[in-house]
């Protein structure tokens, strides 16, 4: 579909740029899809990484700027909201607005996510891996919601499960590669109890950076706990038809490949941001571009 709107367009692109930059992993995969979903892809995504930075500024978190943050959450969520029903002078928005019309993604997720972001400004740690889980409801498991209208399942009532688990699956390893720099904005995003349960005071081990078995130990199970989320998602990956399923598949992998490389590390994410090379996304985005097919040989008879 030619977009004849230049506000609409710049919009698009804009947001295309934001997920590129912001998250190489989405982008990547994205590039496997037919350029409308792409698009639709990169406007939810623009979206909801633009209100995750208004809660991210530095000093969000104190005081006297949670008043004055949260309003500025507000006003972008109410400007969307605007969006939804007539044309928005901002490009983001009005790109984000037209995908989630043209998807028909319900309001509701987009409600819980703005409650989950909200939350980010008065909660900053989660004392059992159930009480993680809630907030990820909004803030993960409900990306997973949205993408299902733009992927286009061939069961979305089988795939939502899996859906939501591949989006707690992706943050909470994002969760566990960043626990330096959510530290550093005052958050914790592990159940205190494991930390406890390990002996381990978060605050000295970011402090020293020191890695020692304690450390290893708490890094182990939590890897586990992730990669039980990415078993229960595989299941719906089946259900993604075609480009879909690829491009879903290579961000899984590229996603659960940054576990691997957390293990290889002896469970150092202190001292450094462990990382997929984008070189590696881009190659596997490539293997990935054209479905394999059997050789003629290997054809059943």
């Amino acid at each position: 579909m030619t977009i004849t709107d230049p506000l609409l367009a710049e919009g698009y692109r804009r947001a295309a740029i934001i997920t590129r930059e912001r998250a190489t992993t989405y982008y990547w995969g994205a590039r496997l899809l037919p350029i409308e979903q792409r698009r639709h892809v990169h406007a939810i995504y623009a979206l909801c990484r633009i209100a995750d930075d208004i809660v991210d500024d530095e000093g969000a978190t104190q005081p006297q700027a949670v008043a004055a943050t949260a309003a500025r959450l507000t006003r972008f969520e109410e400007d969307f909201r605007r969006a939804r029903s007539s044309p928005h002078p901002d490009p983001v928005l009005r790109a984000a607005a037209r995908s989630a019309a043209e998807c028909d993604i319900d309001q509701g997720c987009f409600d819980r996510f703005f409650t989950a972001m909200r939350s980010d400004l008065t909660t900053t740690r989660y004392e059992t891996w159930a009480d993680l889980l809630g907030y990820m409801d909004g803030s993960a498991a409900v990306i997973g919601e949205m993408m299902l209208p733009v992927l286009r399942p061939t069961d979305p009532a089988a795939a939502l499960q899996p859906a939501r688990a591949l989006g707690d699956a992706f943050q909470l390893t994002n969760f566990l590669r960043d626990i330096v720099e959510d530290h550093q904005r005052g958050r914790a995003y592990v159940p205190q109890e494991d930390l406890a349960r390990h002996g381990i005071d978060l605050d000295h081990y970011v402090r020293t950076r020191h890695v020692d078995d304690r450390w290893r130990a708490f890094m182990a199970e939590q890897v586990d706990r992730n990669r039980a989320l990415y078993d229960e998602a595989d299941p719906g990956l089946a259900l993604l038809p075609g480009a879909a399923g690829r491009c879903v598949r290579t961000a899984r992998d590229l996603y659960a490949g940054i576990l691997d490389r957390i293990e290889l590390a002896g469970y150092d994410v202190l001292t450094q941001r462990v990382r997929v090379p984008t070189r590696t996304k881009v190659a596997l985005a490539a293997r990935r571009t054209v479905p394999r097919r059997r050789p003629p040989h290997a054809v059943a008879r």
